[in-house]
């Protein structure tokens, strides 16, 4: 099985027992059950096609989250020169890692 899944703005190409490093989802915490309903392609394991417009009706994946937290800190820095301004900041983006279980 394969499929391609959009969560978080981004899409990702998937297969059971993959973990793959996602946006955190609101709500979802360590040890739970999570559903992608946004399935854009599936290959079912006789090597059948399916194809969203944009997405597909009926198939969900289920997933479970290993692990949240977050990344490590970016730094933003604005200079103008000559004005003598200077912004610094530091940001780090939530995200979730989830262990890819099995189409519903």
């Amino acid at each position: 099985m394969l499929a391609i899944i959009e969560t978080g703005g981004k899409q990702y190409l998937i297969a059971p027992g993959q973990r793959i490093k996602i946006e955190k989802i609101k709500g979802v915490k360590e040890g739970e059950e999570v559903v992608f309903d946004k399935v854009l392609l599936f290959v079912d394991d006789k090597g059948d096609v399916t194809i969203g417009h944009p997405y597909i009706s009926g198939i969900k994946i289920l997933a479970k989250c290993e692990q949240s937290g977050k990344s490590k800190k970016v730094i933003v820095f604005r200079y103008h020169s000559k004005t003598r301004y200077k912004k610094k900041k530091g940001h780090r983006q939530p995200f979730m890692k989830v262990l890819i279980e099995e189409k519903i």
